[in-house]
């Protein structure tokens, strides 16, 4: 029996996860242990930016009434489930990156320049620094923010199961990575069996000591596909390392 892969990142994202490990064959699990919920907000005078700046499809979908003036304006696009949001409520997508917002405008900061040098971002909350090229500007907007909900005891269950091998988790921010470790440590779970995959080094830094899981890794590039591949190597890895215990009674 193979390692589940776990994924505890917030809806849609859950799903976009979930589909694109399925089409991998790998045994994969979505428990969102958080809950993305809109924030009030004030958008700007559309004629003070030039272009949306886009890190999530919830930026999208929770953005509420205060994107109907902001609908002209081209969006960039961190992946193509953000560009699939963005088209979806009627948004020009002007470019779509696949590792992380800041290397989407490092690689278009000439385009940005020229066409598009004022951005608006529409953010959560918890969010990661931005570094805008020469002759380009950042401003932000909350429109979101994901809150931590407890591990549901489907999951503590699971994560306690010793007839399996062990269990892949993906680890999409540091915020995710600090409330799963607290959620073990509230439920008494060790991670000694989990391999933890994290999509940036911001996020393996928040995981803590490495000794604590059966493996912590980061993807080489901030994108679910990269991360997915070193699950699959992973689930072999935990399959010979922690072979399954069909006699234990846990």
């Amino acid at each position: 029996m193979r390692a589940p892969v776990i994924i505890i990142r917030p809806a849609p994202g859950d799903a976009a996860s979930l589909a694109a490990a399925d089409a991998l064959g790998l045994d994969a699990f979505a428990f969102p242990l958080f809950q993305a919920a809109p924030v009030a907000w004030t958008p700007p005078a559309p004629d003070t930016c030039d272009a949306l700046l886009l890190g999530s499809a919830n930026a999208v979908r929770l953005a509420g009434d205060g994107l109907d003036g902001l609908r002209l304006k081209p969006a960039w696009c961190v992946g193509d489930a953000t560009a699939a949001a963005a088209r979806a409520a009627g948004l020009s997508v002007a470019g779509v990156g696949a590792g992380g917002l800041q290397p989407l405008i490092d690689a278009h900061a000439l385009r940005i320049a020229g066409e598009t040098p004022r951005l608006l971002r529409l953010a959560a909350r918890d969010r990661v620094d931005l570094t805008p090229p020469p002759g380009v500007s950042i401003a932000e907007r909350i429109v979101y923010a994901s809150a931590p909900v407890p591990m549901p005891d489907t999951l503590g269950r699971l994560l306690q199961t010793h007839a399996l091998p062990g269990f892949v988790l993906l680890l999409h921010s540091a915020a995710a990575a600090r409330h799963f470790i607290a959620q073990c440590e509230r439920l008494h779970i060790p991670r000694h069996r989990i391999a933890a995959i994290a999509i940036a080094p911001r996020v393996t830094a928040a995981c803590g000591d490495p000794a604590d899981w059966a493996a912590l890794a980061t993807a080489p590039v901030a994108a679910d596909q990269a991360m997915l591949a070193l699950a699959a190597q992973m689930c072999q890895t935990l399959q010979s390392v922690f072979p399954s215990d069909p006699g234990s009674g846990q």
